[in-house]
């Protein structure tokens, strides 16, 4: 097998990008494991699954970089992903990011409605997608976006049988020694963007290398992840979090990343015990189904960290204590596209007291090194500031912060929070007022209120608690079935559709 040659180190003081983290893997351990497809691939996309060396991945990341660059697109434009979680968002996402351009991170239930604000809002020269995920044709749904937005000028795509108009991609595992772009990427400039919703609406989040690598080392390292761990990863990857969770923490170990397209339970047990990977991401509330049920303590089972993504961090203090000696769980508080932190549980099982102050140090560091602070604010809200925080990214046009904060450094996650200052221990009591999170998703309250009066009279489209999620979306209407219809001809995504689900059959 060819290998990839040798990448030169970076120049003495420039800061290192993410192609520069995973280059140097392919230079250490070309011929070792570095990503794994799902078993059950073929169903989600109809595609097989297939597993890539670094090298054979550093082959397919530089042809797709090539293409990109091939087809005019220009160095700092965007291009917009919507994709499972394959090899191919993997790859696809690198070679952009190899490309110098900036990835557009689109959520797999947006539908036309959601992908055309988005795309108009960033000014994408090109979308990325693939031609089914599951039963839906997202060919189409890529195709009928760009049409609606001025800015896209190309439309790639993975599959067989793609529509006119939709240039194919493929993952080339040879032939591409010796590539380099015409200028590398700028760890300063945006690598990744993503989208948030705040108490100002809609928003895109810009995040540059140096923020992202900031966000994966503060799991890494509050995790222990070993040096060529071997994760395995339940994320779908479409935010801040996901992506730090998963592609940063794989390119900082160096190790192989196993990926699940969410969520098939049993398929995901199959491959914990299949393994081999020493290391789950995943939602911490289905980490916490997978330890009460036996799955990680199974003997083919070699899963030693756990890492739980928490959407609903006010229910961290009060959710079960972790039950598996065997492993430990780190729990990973969640504030929108803000910034996160990480806690790894104590040894009787129980969530770590958070105090406030810096994290993310490694254990036994000094302070300086620590990747954020947190503070509570004068009005009782949690706030965040650090490098992985894109301060100016939830700022108005004039300058001035998007809420209230007590210094131009810190972005008030919203979070109503409370100091106990005899323990000098910080309590999360609720989300953000006016912002409903449905699993990874976020709405505005009155733009529920909104989309049900473009409905008949009477409709309702409200968020209701959910165990699970946080919140879940129920809508009423004198006719469900055509409430369902008229959301879907409105393109707006499956959340909202479903709301109006026939309920007199489920019991």
């Amino acid at each position: 097998m060819q290998t990839a040659p040798t990448p030169s180190a970076p120049a003495s003081g420039t800061a290192l990008t993410l192609d520069d983290l995973f280059r140097r893997t392919v230079s250490r351990q070309p011929d070792d494991v570095a990503l794994i497809d799902p078993p059950n691939k073929q169903r989600i996309t109809g595609e097989a699954p297939m597993q890539l060396t670094f090298a054979q991945a550093d082959q397919a990341i530089s042809a797709i970089a090539a293409r990109f660059v091939e087809s005019g697109l220009p160095s700092g434009s965007i291009i917009a992903m919507q994709m499972p979680n394959t090899i191919e968002f993997v790859v696809t996402a690198m070679a952009a990011i190899r490309a110098g351009l900036v990835v557009a991170l689109l959520p797999q239930l947006w539908r036309q409605s959601e992908l055309t604000t988005a795309l108009n809002r960033i000014g994408a020269r090109a979308i990325a997608g693939i031609g089914r995920i599951e039963i839906v044709d997202h060919a189409d749904l890529a195709l009928n976006a760009a049409a609606e937005a001025f800015s896209i000028r190309h439309v790639f795509g993975f599959g067989n049988d793609l529509p006119e108009g939709m240039a194919p991609l493929t993952i080339a595992t040879s032939g591409m020694n010796g590539w380099l772009p015409p200028a590398p990427p700028d760890a300063r400039r945006p690598a990744i963007v993503t989208f948030d919703v705040t108490p100002d609406g809609f928003r895109a989040i810009p995040r540059n290398h140096l923020q992202l690598i900031s966000g994966g080392l503060a799991i890494f390292l509050e995790a222990g992840l070993p040096q060529g761990a071997k994760l395995l990863s339940a994320m779908a990857p479409a935010s801040f979090a996901a992506f730090a969770s998963t592609v940063m923490t794989w390119l900082l170990s160096g190790g192989s990343l196993a990926l699940h397209h969410p969520a098939d339970l049993q398929a995901l047990e199959q491959q914990i015990v299949d393994g081999p990977c020493d290391t789950l991401i995943a939602p911490a509330l289905l980490a916490l189904r997978l330890a009460e049920s036996g799955t990680l303590a199974r003997p083919q089972a070699a899963v030693k960290h756990v890492i739980g993504l928490w959407r609903t961090p006010d229910r961290v203090a009060a959710s079960d204590n972790w039950q598996d000696a065997g492993t430990t769980l780190t729990d990973v508080y969640l504030f929108g596209e803000i910034g996160l932190f990480a806690a790894r549980r104590l040894a009787d099982g129980s969530p770590a007291p958070i105090a406030p102050g810096p994290f993310g140090a490694p254990r036994g560091a000094a302070r300086s090194k620590s990747i954020g602070e947190i503070i509570v604010t004068p009005k009782a809200t949690l706030a965040l500031r650090g490098a992985m925080v894109p301060v100016t990214a939830y700022r108005t046009p004039s300058g001035e912060s998007l809420m209230e904060t007590p210094a131009p450094d810190y972005v008030d996650t919203g979070y109503a929070a409370h100091l106990d200052r005899t323990k000098s221990i910080i309590g999360i009591t609720a989300p953000p007022v006016g912002i409903v999170g449905v699993g990874g998703y976020r709405f505005l309250s009155q733009d529920l209120d909104e989309w049900a009066r473009r409905l008949a009279a009477g409709a309702m489209l409200t968020a209701l608690p959910d165990q699970l999620n946080g919140f879940r979306l129920a809508g009423r209407a004198s006719d469900n079935r055509s409430a369902r219809e008229a959301l879907g001809e409105l393109g707006l995504n499956p959340l909202m559709v479903e709301a109006f689900r026939d309920r007199s059959s489920t019991g």
